[in-house]
């Protein structure tokens, strides 16, 4: 079985990411260039530089909590010199299966945080509570799943979700201090 470490040797590094995104890379660069992180956040983030963090990220270019999530934690790894390694989802199943959301969904993204020996030490994801909040409003009442109705409504119901995703920065900033709220959880100073 593989380690962390043998996986993150064999991710695609950020410009290999994003040069070979063929859905949402202009939304998700969008968020990276127009999110911002307060200074007590930036304090932290720089307290823990020296620890020779890094990241391997569970993703898919078409997933709407992708395009949001990773441009907001490609800003903190930034800030926090956190090297991160990316998981096409679908090309990565023995790693997605390690992390599957309440132990059965290939839920994206999710970012392990592993230590400089290659152990993990902080893991999020897929959504911070208020990523959920706002999915369970725009899909709660839906028709059922796999249903004729289900794929009409599904189809209307994207379109709001990711103009919320791509243009409400109360929600960046409430996702932005999840994902830190948990590294200050694992990673102390």
């Amino acid at each position: 079985m593989k380690t962390l470490n043998d996986w993150y040797e064999q991710g695609l590094k950020s410009s290999e990411y994003i040069q070979g995104m063929s859905v949402n890379k202009e939304k998700m660069l969008s968020i990276y260039n127009r999110s911002i992180l307060k200074e007590e956040q930036k304090e932290y983030l720089h307290s823990i530089q020296e620890q020779g963090l890094r990241a391997l990220i569970l993703t898919a270019d078409w997933c709407g909590d992708a395009m949001v999530n990773i441009p907001l934690f490609m800003r903190i790894a930034n800030e926090a010199l956190i090297d991160i390694r990316y998981f096409i989802r679908d090309e990565n199943l023995e790693l997605m299966d390690q992390y599957l959301t309440n132990g059965k969904s290939r839920s994206i993204p999710i970012i392990v945080i592993i230590d400089k020996n290659g152990s993990e030490v902080a893991r999020w994801g897929p959504r911070a509570p208020e990523g959920q909040e706002l999915a369970d409003e725009l899909f709660g009442s839906l028709p059922a799943k796999g249903t004729p109705e289900f794929d009409e409504a599904f189809k209307k119901a994207i379109p709001e979700f990711q103009r919320k995703l791509t243009e409400d920065k109360q929600l960046w900033e409430a996702i932005t201090d999840h994902i830190i709220s948990t590294l200050k959880s694992n990673v102390p100073v």
